[in-house]
């Protein structure tokens, strides 16, 4: 793994005429909070990011290559990798058996590096429009699954009964410095894509770190130098970004009832449902991808000690117990809960709601989710008691510190004011000079939070020290309310001092009626 390396790039969204958006660019931060009213564009504009990552592999610093472009890569670089190990390099000294295990490189190694030929067969890919018909495919097909939708031009906003065409635009920086920036547009008739690419940037990119070694797992066969990089290896050297997750506000009905899903879809693809049944209704990739990571769940043994810390924090102070799996005779998935001071499990449809919102973020935090992968919460605080959804900002800060970028859409007044409290935690971190003096905090850059506007704009909500990060629209419901409020009380008082008020009131109108 490469130390100090920056686990997410900057990346900057925009879209036009996008679902139920007329404009908006988002430029996501380690938390990215989105608000506003529903039907606003929240889950839209977090599917698309969820969509974008799987595409993009996680916004890759090598630019927008399609998979097949990607994997001709790594196998290029996998002979490469092989051709320097095969030079006098440290793990050369080291003993036969520390050298299988451990194999690194003497000096840091860039893609201009690279001979010429080398370089004829790779720079193609990165530059050139060749491949983009298949790069278009893949954004196509991963936008329809995503959204459940076909064909893609269906996402155009609509207004007036007329569709508009529809522009999604994205842009991956490093200091300060576009890599690379991709341009869709759909309209009725047709799908065009756009990139642009930074030559400089591709060609001084460091593709072998000093000091780079790649995992035994990938010596094939343990005695030969030939090495084939996976995609966890492209990740490590930073090529890549990590893995996406998507909890989906359906997640507590889905929680409590995936058995009974898994039995349906069982029964429905099987030739005598599919004659009772040849509809075969479609989950949209994010609800089928959350149920099968539900259905395929596993413990992962060499979890980040970090995320077990977190997972455990999550179930002590916010669950009050514990989240278990226990496998049925066929192996299927059964997830229970067991509250603190109890010797009994209870299945998740026994459990409070509260339970089954927040355990698929346990099983995640023990699943295998690591720093550099992105996971995207729709409302965290359903269910939650307002004491609870305070304890999930400060959960949510935690993943952040962690190195998880993390997006979550919410309408909790409570979630914002205490992520509003854990920036202010930062500032005095900063102020009081001081290392790990407060236990969570965040600092200011690394929050971004985005109103969603029933007009179709989205506009940024800037830190307030005051105001946090309130939308002004939370504070024109708390005015509205209060002088509602006010207003009712002075009726009563007046009712109080003058009880034949509502008498008097009743003969007038009925004198005007009479008149009338």
């Amino acid at each position: 793994m490469i130390s100090n390396m920056q686990l997410h790039p900057n990346v900057e969204i925009s879209v036009k005429n996008f679902g139920p958006i007329a404009e908006g660019t988002v430029d996501l931060r380690p938390l990215t909070v989105f608000v506003g009213p529903s039907n606003t564009g929240k889950t839209y504009f977090s599917t698309l990011v969820y969509a974008l990552h799987g595409v993009f592999k996680g916004f890759s610093r090598l630019g927008p290559l399609s998979s097949m472009e990607l994997t001709r890569f790594l196998k290029v670089m996998s002979l490469k990798y092989s051709e320097l190990l095969s030079k006098p390099t440290l793990w050369a000294k080291e003993p036969a058996d520390a050298a299988k295990k451990l194999r690194r490189i003497e000096t840091s190694f860039k893609l201009s590096d690279l001979d010429a030929a080398t370089l004829s067969l790779l720079m193609p890919a990165f530059l050139s429009h060749e491949e983009l018909p298949s790069l278009k495919h893949e954004l196509q097909a991963e936008l329809g699954n995503c959204f459940e939708l076909n064909p893609i031009s269906a996402l155009r906003r609509l207004t007036e009964g007329q569709r508009h065409e529809m522009t999604v635009s994205l842009k991956v920086h490093e200091e300060n410095q576009e890599r690379w920036h991709i341009e869709m547009m759909a309209s009725e008739s047709d799908v065009t894509l756009n990139k642009s690419v930074n030559e400089e940037l591709v060609r001084d990119m460091v593709i072998f770190p000093e000091g780079c070694s790649i995992s035994a797992d990938s010596l094939l066969p343990p005695d030969s130098p030939f090495f084939q990089l996976s995609f966890e290896d492209a990740f490590n050297l930073g090529w890549i970004g990590g893995n996406r997750y998507y909890l989906p506000a359906a997640r507590s009905g889905i929680m409590q009832s995936h058995r009974i899903l898994a039995s349906s879809i069982i029964e429905r693809v099987t030739q005598l449902g599919l004659e009772r049944f040849p509809e075969v209704p479609m989950l949209s990739g994010v609800i089928a991808n959350f149920l099968q990571k539900v259905i395929l769940h596993e413990e992962d043994r060499r979890m980040n000690p970090e995320m077990q810390h977190l997972a455990e924090t999550l179930e002590s102070d916010v669950l009050s117990g514990e989240i278990s799996l226990k496998l049925s005779a066929g192996g299927y998935p059964d997830f229970r809960y067991r509250p603190h001071g109890t010797k009994e499990d209870m299945r998740m449809g026994q459990a409070s709601s509260m339970v089954s919102e927040l355990a698929p973020l346990v099983l995640l935090l023990r699943s295998g989710i690591k720093p550099g992968d992105t996971l995207i919460i729709e409302e965290p605080e359903a269910h939650l008691h307002p004491g609870a959804q305070t304890d999930i900002a400060i959960t949510l800060a935690r993943l952040v510190r962690a190195g998880v970028r993390v997006i979550v859409t919410t309408h909790s007044d409570w979630l914002l004011d205490q992520i509003g409290n854990l920036i202010l935690e930062g500032e005095l971190e900063k102020q009081a000079g001081k290392t790990n003096a407060l236990p969570v905090f965040l600092y200011k850059e690394q929050v971004g939070c985005w109103h969603f506007q029933k007009n179709g704009k989205v506009e940024e909500i800037a830190f307030d020290r005051m105001d946090g990060l309130e939308p002004q629209e939370y504070a024109d419901i708390a005015e509205s309310l209060y002088n509602r409020s006010a207003e009712i009380h002075n009726r009563l008082e007046a009712l109080r001092l003058n009880p034949a008020l509502p008498k008097m009131k009743a003969e007038t109108t009925q004198g005007i009626d009479g008149n009338k």
